[in-house]
């Protein structure tokens, strides 16, 4: 009886590309940077972090801005009684 002839796959060929590829870029980042400024996944949070503060900054100013613009505009308008119609 013959012994089960082992298949390599495409999927086995991809993996393996792969898997190759990202320990090449890993070496090549550790390389270029330096290991004390790789991105980090606690990195990665805090800039996530940092990101939603800005946002939240300027969500902030534009609704303080929008609310200065309406006062303004308010205070500016003519009542309603006083305006003539169009038609």
């Amino acid at each position: 009886m013959s012994e089960p002839q082992a298949t390599i796959g495409l999927t086995t060929i991809s993996r393996t590309v792969a898997s190759l590829a990202v320990g090449v870029v890993h070496s090549v980042e550790r390389a270029v940077v330096g290991e004390g400024r790789m991105r980090t996944a606690r990195g990665n949070a805090w800039e996530a972090v940092c990101a939603d503060r800005a946002r939240a900054d300027q969500r902030a100013e534009l609704n303080r801005l929008v609310a200065e613009l309406t006062a303004a505009r308010a205070a500016t308008s003519r009542p309603r009684r006083d305006r003539q119609s169009v038609g």
